[in-house]
């Protein structure tokens, strides 16, 4: 991965790695009302939804607002995108990307 586009780097504001290996990333996002996370690269990632809200994503020039369930599980192709907290509230999620 290109460290101009690591989420850990561009976006350590809502990124924090909790484990690597060369296997796997798993990383604890929090998304705080407002925030964003600019622009970055994920290789194909899970994302399970432990505190559920609303965010915008934009990924290939088209924004969608998408609304997170607490409990949820969501897989996701690789992909760049920019994502900011649209909600009232606090997102918090783990991300497991494959490597």
């Amino acid at each position: 991965m290109n460290i101009e586009s690591d989420p850990k780097i561009v976006a350590s504001n809502v990124y924090k790695v909790i484990n690597e290996n060369e296997k796997m990333r798993v990383v604890r996002v929090t998304f705080k009302v407002g925030e964003t996370a600019k622009m970055h690269h994920h290789p194909p990632h899970m994302i399970y939804v432990m505190k559920g809200g609303k965010l915008s994503l934009t990924s290939g020039g088209k924004t969608q607002a998408i609304d997170l369930k607490e409990g949820s599980a969501i897989f996701m192709e690789a992909q760049d995108h920019e994502a900011t907290n649209i909600g009232d509230s606090v997102v918090d999620m783990l991300v497991v990307e494959l490597k």
